[in-house]
């Protein structure tokens, strides 16, 4: 995890974050804060030139109101979820800034021409590439062919027209997709470091139910194979050897329950981090939960294939989708988390070197999917994985509902002992 170092005076986070090499990432506040402080200043510099134009009242008057409106605007494109707004809308907003940039132009000529700039940085930010490109060198062209056989300007002029409208536009393209692209990295690391807490609280909770847990157990059972065969003893020593007993079965009943509840997870919180750290890695999510509550060592279970899945999915391969799918049938739930990214070297991208099969060997062993399949299997469940004819990795975890988790038993210890 890369440590953040936070500014004492600023709590809200506007101070800059630490990253491991040691080089700053300005946080979301101070990102918006440029973006604002630049689109703030392209403005001013129209104003004065409005000013500067000698202009009546009346037309300084809408300058200032179709500025406005364009900032307004300009802020709306810039926002981090403008793209998550319909396609329609988005037209809509930018035919209402397109007019306030070249209706002005009327009044004002080329001491307008920053705001077309901010059109062009727009044009980018909301329409996809194959139409935003050409639309941005569209709208340099259109302020060059302006400025050349309308208000008649020199070529020098006209060239440099054209080249503060596409730079102007780069700059808030820029400085916008800059700020959106911070502002997910700072979401990104809460969710990693509350992965961490889980998988750290998830490893505490494994050592202490298998360690701790089994001495406890040993200690328990010793303690009553000492009554059996010592069944004269005195009278005190009984009733030490009772209080040990005693207190021997309270702790391993404490263990169990701490251990239970540092590693309960669940598997809807965990789909929803996952999907919004891969998307925030720029991959495309498919995530579909289809069960109702799932009973709470089905739901941890479940949520621990799905972390260590696609953990191993992005460390061993080169994933550019990946589905997540989970419901329930006849009593069973089945979750599916399937990935395009295996290497063409045939190495299995959940973590198993070498060609991958076609049907995966569910056998416990290993620290990753061997551990999972071992933890599956306790429930009355499977873990297979395969690559499909399509090319993708599929990872199936099977649990049924109705199924008793093979929990340490005291009795078979003993008998055992036997």
């Amino acid at each position: 995890m890369n440590s953040t170092e936070h500014h004492p005076d600023d709590p809200n986070g506007a101070a800059a974050h630490l990253s491991h090499d040691g080089s700053t990432v300005p946080a979301p506040r101070l990102a918006r804060s440029v973006l604002l402080a630049t689109m703030a200043g392209y403005s001013l510099v129209t104003a004065v030139n409005i000013l500067d134009a000698g202009s009546s009242p009346l037309e300084n008057g809408i300058g200032f109101l179709a500025l406005l409106v364009i900032f307004g605007l300009q802020l709306v494109h810039s926002r981090p979820q403008a793209r998550q707004s319909s396609y329609g809308c988005r037209v809509t907003t930018l035919a209402l800034q397109a007019a306030c940039c070249f209706l002005p132009l009327a009044l004002f000529h080329l001491a307008w021409g920053a705001m077309c700039g901010f059109l062009a940085g727009s044009v980018l930010l909301l329409l996809p590439a194959r139409t935003a490109w050409p639309l941005y060198v569209a709208i340099g062209l259109s302020l060059y062919g302006y400025s050349a056989f309308v208000v008649d300007r020199s070529l020098f002029d006209s060239v440099y027209t054209l080249e503060t409208t596409l730079v102007t536009g780069l700059v808030v393209f820029g400085l916008s997709t800059l700020t959106r692209l911070v502002a997910r990295l700072h979401a990104q690391r809460s969710d990693l470091a509350r992965l961490a807490v889980a998988e750290e609280r998830l490893r505490f909770s494994r050592d202490l139910h298998d360690l701790l847990g089994y001495n406890l157990s040993a200690i328990t059972l010793k303690t009553e194979l000492v009554r059996r065969l010592v069944p004269d003893m005195p009278a005190p020593a009984r009733a030490e050897t009772d209080s040990i007993l005693a207190l021997s079965r309270q702790s391993l009943a404490d263990v169990r329950k701490v251990a239970t509840g540092y590693r309960d997870m669940s598997l809807r919180e965990e789909v929803a981090a996952t999907r919004s750290m891969l998307e925030a890695a720029g991959i495309e999510v498919v995530a579909t939960v289809g069960t109702g509550p799932l009973p709470p060592q089905i739901d941890t279970v479940l949520a621990t294939v799905l972390r260590e899945g696609v953990t191993n999915a992005l460390r061993h391969s080169h994933v550019h989708r990946c589905a997540i799918r989970c419901a329930e049938e006849g009593g069973v739930v089945t979750l599916s988390i399937d990935n395009d990214g295996v290497e063409p070297v045939g190495r299995n991208p959940f973590g198993a070197a070498g060609p991958v099969p076609r049907q995966a060997a569910d056998e416990p062993g290993g620290t990753g999917l061997g551990n999972l399949t071992h933890r599956l299997g306790r429930l009355g469940g499977s873990l297979t994985t395969e690559l499909g004819d399509d090319g993708w990795f599929r990872m199936t975890a099977r649990a049924p509902l109705g199924a008793r988790p093979d929990t340490f038993d005291l009795n078979r210890m003993e008998n055992a002992q036997k």
